[in-house]
């Protein structure tokens, strides 16, 4: 690519998705866009950016952000992150919230991986925490993504990636050379796509959110823009999990740590931001 469609396609990302390209790493650009121009019916990247340049059509825009996002994702990972879920936080967001619903959101969900994996753990903790209402939302910015995770349909490398063999057995069925999550837990998960640059207040409230491996994908300036949209949706009492490296401090005031919880943020009485 010229360095004039590197700059172009790096200020599309920011702008759409607040994404951090690095220009320097063209074998990843290129690995990540070649088959998007494939699909699109383009003879090489070159053309399809002058195509976007030149006739801006939404779709193909987003074909080419989208891809950007560079998803990766895995069941249970890290596990840390699910055992502090399982054994700590819902039990404590059930206790407060009995005969009530406790709503779980993973942002930037990708392929589905880390909701599918706090509905697996929601549904057996069912047994343990009587009156227990689990709702889980999965949204990320990627179409392509959210379709195949709506459909539970994973490949033996991806159900091996930190898939213990107990909940392999439990809750998914082989087929053909496919492994499918079963019916009750897909069913426990609703889905959307939703950019977290843009105005999340319309979300309603959240008791516990994942927001993992999402913040060192993005621009720098972008940062604190999300982490306060976010902050917005989470309950005045509950839990946002980050990933290690990706702490607020310097970044908005909206959220402070939690005590005696790695990684897990509340939200900050004093913020009301479009509360």
């Amino acid at each position: 690519m010229k360095p004039s469609d590197l700059e172009f396609l790096a200020a599309l990302c920011r702008s759409r998705a607040g994404l951090k390209v690095a220009l320097e790493k063209t074998y990843l650009i290129n690995s990540r866009l070649s088959p998007v121009a494939r699909r699109e019916g383009f003879a090489s990247i070159d053309d399809m950016i002058a195509m976007v340049r030149s006739k801006r059509e939404e779709r193909l825009i987003w074909a080419v952000v989208e891809a950007m996002t560079g998803a990766e994702t895995a069941f249970f990972f890290p596990r840390d992150a699910f055992n502090q879920f399982e054994k700590e936080l819902l039990p404590a967001m059930a206790h407060r919230r009995p005969g009530g619903s406790v709503r779980i959101w993973s942002a930037a969900c990708a392929t589905g991986q880390e909701a599918y994996s706090l509905a697996m753990m929601a549904e057996e903790a069912r047994g343990v925490l009587p009156g227990l209402k689990p709702e889980l939302f999965g949204s990320d910015i990627s179409e392509r993504c959210l379709e195949k995770a709506q459909s539970g349909l994973y490949t033996q490398f991806e159900v091996q990636r930190g898939l213990p063999v107990r909940r392999l057995v439990a809750h998914f069925e082989k087929v053909d050379e496919m492994w499918s999550l079963d019916a009750r837990v897909r069913q426990m998960v609703r889905w959307r796509r939703i950019n977290l640059i843009s105005d999340l207040s319309a979300l309603g409230r959240f008791d516990i959110i994942f927001l993992r491996g999402v913040l060192a994908t993005m621009d720098e300036a972008v940062r604190g823009r999300v982490l306060e949209n976010v902050a917005v949706t989470l309950a005045d009492d509950g839990f946002l999990v980050l990933s290690p490296g990706d702490e607020p401090a310097g970044l908005t005031s909206a959220l402070t740590p939690v005590d005696g919880h790695p990684e897990v943020f509340g939200r900050d009485p004093d913020f009301r931001k479009a509360a």
